[in-house]
């Protein structure tokens, strides 16, 4: 009888696989739990599955093993952490971390498997400077809790923990510490309340009506002022962008004063926590990466302070960028990555906790539906407690507008829909959206937080893949071109993404239940720019033409139903030299090269005057299926590949009676029949905006090659 693949599936409960299970060797079969030997009570044999049960509780602060004679296995005790029993027996609902006042600071660390755990106090946050800390004793409280004062100031010092899991000690950061030294390896004590600049407690978030509201513009800390033409002060930190009136030597606004300009509503802020120091030393700003390794959650990354090793330098000027960017209007979003860590063995998470905070495959390996080596198991309650407590606390403390889930769809929808309903309990106009691919993870299907189950998730909206590939050609496919650079047979494909991607009248088949669930997009920091990808798939087109395949590209985004994102430097037809892969490349392939806008400063103006049109026209940002339904109309018997509608009836209160847009995809001038009135043009293929560029009477239009065209009815 071989013995193999034990797992404890109850506190007294263990299964077991072996060959040739044999009921008269059971009775020798042997149970230690560290030291202890436990006794067996019940057996339960079904063909070569074993189910054993046990006399008392198996202690999971030490290691268990089964024994039948010279044969040994340990016991995994990975399915008891996924258990409902242990999710409740061992949750926590009280405050994790530190809460400091200057008469004593008070620490609390969850870890039920630890043997004992130490606070160490150190005077300085950089590990290679040799210093004895400070060791003081923790004691365990209730539900694997363990908890210590210390009676005096310790503001301006810095602490990890030091922890025994099995007989090996390690010394780890505190997963909540809110504030780091230099590098994120040791946590900082502060005063949050000394972080805020002046006046932030009268900062307030941006209202909208809606999430359709929200134009989101995307953009790097780093990327948007590093090039030497920027004409910023702080280049590549956040006080960078916080300058106002910057300009490029030919006059050109840069930085801020161009994203006024711009007019965008919202900020995207690609990772701002605090990132692994490997690929991007705090030390040597010279290394490039966008940020997609989590190291310190709830800590601000310090490669965007001018003195990172000052643990209030870098969240003052994270919270001066934002109460900056709310005084010109403009909400802040931020990029969250809580689907997988740079690496789950020496993550702090896993040295606190061993084989509860990631998912793990049945052969024991760690699941890896993110592609970056792990999955974070947010189904476990005190994970899910961990990335609510995050989000919460990003919300209070920095005055956030948004959060973008980073590759949501590792997530639990039950997970995604508490962090929503707490965002609504601090700021009812949060707006919540991620990536909801359907990755392997080792998560039921029905339990992912995916576009495929937006309808469990009403509230939270979701990338739009299939408006990104129907418009500009599929992402992955170089060579493949879409909808604005040629393919024919599109226009039902262009009806969805124009609709808000909902089921409308019978025809039109959506994916989603509301236009707030869509993040309608032609590109972001992934992959190619949408430049780059129309100067790959596109040439057999001049240069004249790709800029208005551009152009009519985002054109479509800013004319549709939706949540609008825009990636930075689209504007100006950014481009990335053909990387398609950019995260750690160089800041000559990543910056926001200003002197293009100069070179491109027409397709520049042509988005500004799209986004006054969307701002000022609520008829394209409905916010309910069925207002959709009531207000719009698909003209019909139009040329081919071409594309019509009207907003009709004064849509969402709009000033204009009716709005008629036209896709023209063609390389030639088509004549397109429209409802007979007087019209005023606003958008041709030249320029866009509200002002009335020419009147149009009768019931036909002669539209321009490769266009947008919108028109008004009073």
């Amino acid at each position: 009888m071989r013995l193999y693949d034990a797992e404890l599936v109850s506190f007294d409960t263990i299964k077991l696989k072996a060959d040739n299970c044999s009921i008269d060797k059971l009775p020798k079969l042997k149970i230690r739990n560290g030291l202890t030997t436990l006794r067996v009570t019940a057996y339960y044999l079904n063909k070569n599955m074993l189910q054993i049960t046990l006399n008392e509780f198996i202690n999971i602060k030490e290691k268990s093993e089964l024994i039948l004679g010279k044969n040994k296995v340990s016991i995994n005790y990975y399915p008891l952490y996924k258990s409902d029993e242990f999710n409740k027996l061992y949750y926590y609902d009280g405050k994790l971390g530190y809460t400091y006042t200057p008469e004593e600071t008070s620490f609390s660390l969850w870890s039920p498997v630890a043997l004992s755990i130490n606070i160490l106090i150190y005077d300085s946050g950089e590990p290679n400077l040799e210093e004895k800390p400070r060791t003081i004793q923790m004691k365990e409280c209730e539900n694997g809790v363990w908890k210590c004062r210390i009676h005096e100031n310790l503001d301006g010092y810095f602490y990890t923990y030091e922890i025994n899991i099995e007989g090996i000690v390690r010394e780890v950061i505190d997963p909540y510490t809110p504030a780091v030294g230099i590098n994120g390896l040791r946590g900082a004590i502060i005063d949050l309340n000394k972080s805020n600049p002046k006046n932030f407690e009268k900062d307030c978030p941006l209202k909208l009506s809606s999430p359709t509201d929200a134009i989101i513009y995307e953009l790097s800390i780093r990327d948007i002022s590093t090039h030497p033409n920027s004409g910023v002060i702080n280049r590549a930190k956040f006080l960078g962008l916080s300058e106002d009136n910057t300009y490029s030597d030919s006059n050109i606004s840069t930085g801020l004063a161009h994203i006024k300009e711009l007019g965008i509503t919202h900020v995207q802020l690609m990772p701002i926590f605090d990132f692994n120091h490997i690929n991007s030393s705090e030390k040597n700003p010279l290394l490039y990466n966008w940020g997609y390794n989590p190291e310190n959650y709830n800590s601000v990354e310090g490669i965007y302070a001018t003195n990172p090793y000052n643990p209030y330098c870098r969240i003052q000027e994270l919270k001066t960028l934002i109460y900056t960017l709310h005084a010109d209007n403009i909400g802040v979003i931020m990029d969250v990555v809580y689907n997988h860590v740079f690496s789950a063995p020496k993550s702090n998470f896993e040295n606190i906790f061993p084989k509860y905070y990631f998912r793990y495959n049945e052969d024991g390996s760690l699941s890896n539906g993110s592609g970056c080596g792990n999955d974070i198991a947010s189904e476990n309650s005190m994970v899910r407690k961990f990335i609510v407590d995050s989000v919460k606390f990003w919300a209070k403390e920095y005055h956030l507008d948004g959060f973008r889930f980073d590759l949501m769809g590792i997530h639990d929808v039950n997970t995604m829909n508490i962090i929503r309903e707490e965002l609504y309990k601090i700021n009812p106009y949060i707006i919540m959206y991620g990536e909801g691919w359907n990755l392997n993870t080792s998560l039921p299907e029905e339990n992912k937080a995916t576009q495929k189950n937006h309808y469990k998730m009403p509230s939270i909206g979701h990338f739009n893949d299939f408006v990104r590939d129907i418009i500009k050609g599929s992402t992955f496919i170089p060579a493949d071109i879409g909808y604005a650079s040629g393919k024919e047979n599109m226009e039902n494909n262009i009806k969805v993404c124009v609709s808000g991607s909902i089921n409308y009248n019978g025809h039109i088949k959506g994916m989603f239940q509301s236009p707030i669930n869509t993040i309608n997009y032609v590109s972001a920091h992934d992959n190619h720019t949408l430049w780059d990808k129309i100067e790959i798939s596109c040439i057999d087109k001049n240069f004249e033409e790709k800029k208005y395949i551009h152009k009519l590209c985002n054109a479509i985004i800013l004319t549709s139903q939706g949540i609008s994102f825009l990636h930075s430097g689209a504007e100006f037809c950014r481009t990335k030299n053909m990387d398609e892969n950019s995260y750690k490349s160089s800041d000559i392939i990543n910056w926001m090269d200003w002197d293009r806008k100069r070179k491109f400063i027409d397709v520049n103006n042509y988005y500004k005057g799209l986004i006054k049109l969307r701002k000022e026209h609520p008829a394209f940002k409905m916010n309910n299926a069925d207002e959709i339904r009531r207000h719009l109309f698909f003209l019909e018997n139009t040329p081919q590949n071409v594309v019509a509608f009207v907003l009709k009836d004064y849509a969402r209160g709009d000033i204009w009676s009716d709005i008629l847009v036209i896709y023209n995809p063609n390389k030639n001038m088509i004549t397109v029949n429209i409802p007979e009135g007087t019209w005023r043009m606003v958008v041709n293929r030249d320029i866009a905006g509200t002002d009335v560029l020419s009147i149009i009477s009768g019931n036909s239009l002669l539209v321009e090659p490769i266009s947008t065209t919108v028109l008004y009815k009073d």
